[in-house]
């Protein structure tokens, strides 16, 4: 806020104090510009050179065969480990993987913030989830609204997922 609507703020407080309900004549609203936050003025990107890749010699003069066979033999990704079950047929899962799976599921819901939110899994047999939400990520009434629908979703993964300690 400026120095100036400061001081008009101040003239129209002391002038209601001293001289009743009489407003002083600079006690103007401020202007809107000084209520409106100011973005940083954004860097400029910075220039990315392209580097081109260095052929190999042995592919330019190998035919389609064996460069087909060289994109064939680069390493593929390793596959996921057999996930943990227990006696039941659970999957054990540690904390933030139920906390991803909560929120994954969250997400489905219409009006779901897409950040601003953290989800914290509790417990141990019976663990459960609680929602949090940054300041202004979301309003009251949905905040609530995604907090009601939490118990259902918790319950029904409780079906399929437990808690790894």
């Amino acid at each position: 806020m400026s120095d100036d609507a400061k001081d008009a703020g101040l003239v129209a407080m002391i002038g209601s104090i001293l001289g009743g309900n009489k407003r002083a004549e600079a006690a103007g609203p401020p202007p809107l510009a000084d209520f409106l936050p100011s973005a940083p003025a954004a860097a400029p990107a910075p220039v990315v050179v392209e580097i081109p890749e260095a052929a190999s010699p042995k592919l330019q003069n190998a035919s389609e065969k064996d460069a087909s066979e060289a994109v064939a033999t680069t390493p593929k990704p390793a596959q996921p480990v057999s996930q943990a079950l227990t006696p039941d047929g659970k999957r054990l899962l540690p904390a933030e993987a139920i906390a991803d799976l909560v929120l994954g599921e969250l997400r489905k819901i219409e009006g779901f913030p897409a950040s601003g939110v953290s989800v914290t899994v509790y417990g141990y047999r019976h663990w459960n989830a609680m929602l949090t939400f940054a300041p202004f990520s979301t309003n009251f009434q949905n905040a609530t609204r995604f907090r009601q629908a939490l118990p259902d979703l918790v319950f029904k993964l409780r079906r399929f997922v437990e808690l790894e300690i």
